[in-house]
């Protein structure tokens, strides 16, 4: 996801093919600071990834969300799923991965 600033139609199922193994194999916080824009494609590719983390026992939540995709997640309701109110820093290609429960 390094470089994108749009998690939208044609760029967010690149995001998916990249994350669903990760998310299947530990919890992971997605840092989306970069992200100016989100359409509909992009909030499908992260309830999928929610989707994914959660079979496989694990969590999956964003950070550092700029105030318009925030306001995007808040209008659909993801918010109070996704959101995680840790800020995610110095985290390579704006993931970071958390330990698995034991």
């Amino acid at each position: 996801m390094s470089g994108a600033t749009e998690l939208v139609s044609g760029k967010a199922e690149r995001l998916l093919e990249q994350l669903n193994p990760l998310v299947r194999a530990r919890s992971v916080c997605l840092d989306l600071s970069p992200i100016q824009r989100i359409d509909a494609a992009g909030l499908a590719v992260l309830t999928k990834l929610y989707c994914a983390a959660r079979e496989t026992g694990h969590g999956f939540a964003v950070a550092n969300l700029r105030p318009r995709v925030a306001e995007v997640l808040a209008l659909v309701g993801l918010d109070k799923v996704l959101v995680s109110r840790k800020a995610v820093k110095n985290s390579p290609f704006g993931i970071l991965t958390e330990p698995t429960a034991a």
